[in-house]
């Protein structure tokens, strides 16, 4: 994608809602796995600040993840569960 692609898509309202699906799909993993995962805490607040609020949660993200490689290759086409990998790699680095 171009520069001036990636930049539109990284205010694309669409986009934008596909990756709070995305966002909260991941939300309510964390909120299932074991207290005992690495860096529960810190995953866990930011699941439930994720569900309190998705819509900042989704503008927080969307602009790392319209970068992330996978996106880059597919832009707004990319799949739900590509973008699904891509927005929880994302949200990893960010954590």
């Amino acid at each position: 994608m171009t520069y001036i692609e990636s930049a539109a898509l990284m205010t694309d309202p669409d986009f934008r809602g596909r990756i709070k699906v995305a966002c909260l799909k991941f939300a309510d993993s964390i909120l299932n796995e074991p207290n005992t995962t690495p860096a529960h805490n810190t995953r866990l607040r930011w699941a439930t600040q994720t569900n309190a609020v998705p819509d900042m949660a989704a503008q927080q993200v969307q602009p790392p993840t319209v970068m992330d490689g996978a996106v880059q290759a597919a832009g707004a086409e990319i799949t739900d569960d590509a973008l699904q990998g891509s927005v929880e790699a994302v949200v990893q680095k960010m954590l």
